[in-house]
């Protein structure tokens, strides 16, 4: 795929998850939309993101969540150095953090 297209594909998928109302809509959306192992890595992701920043520590991390150390650093290095995405979402779930 041409990256100019999937560049409007990926920002068609972000507009798609936009409309979504309501915990059933989304649930319901991306079951249709993802496998099961995509969806349980994302949220397994999600999970590990939580306890990092929140300052769990690896091991305590990689017990509750069964993630790998490889998972793990990827997730760190995001919430360090990446986008913000998981802060903000932190912060409007009331979850707080970082310094």
């Amino acid at each position: 795929m041409k990256k100019n297209q999937f560049n409007k594909d990926v920002d068609a998928l972000y507009e798609a998850i936009l409309e979504l109302k309501n915990i059933d809509e989304c649930r319901a959306f991306f079951q249709d939309l993802c496998t099961y192992q995509e969806l349980n890595a994302m949220a397994q992701r999600l999970h590990v993101a939580k306890m990092l920043y929140t300052h769990h520590v690896f091991t305590d991390i990689v017990a509750e969540t069964g993630a790998s150390t490889a998972t793990i650093s990827r997730v760190n290095r995001s919430i360090k150095n990446g986008e913000e995405g998981y802060r903000a979402v932190f912060e409007r779930m009331g979850i707080h953090g970082e310094e």
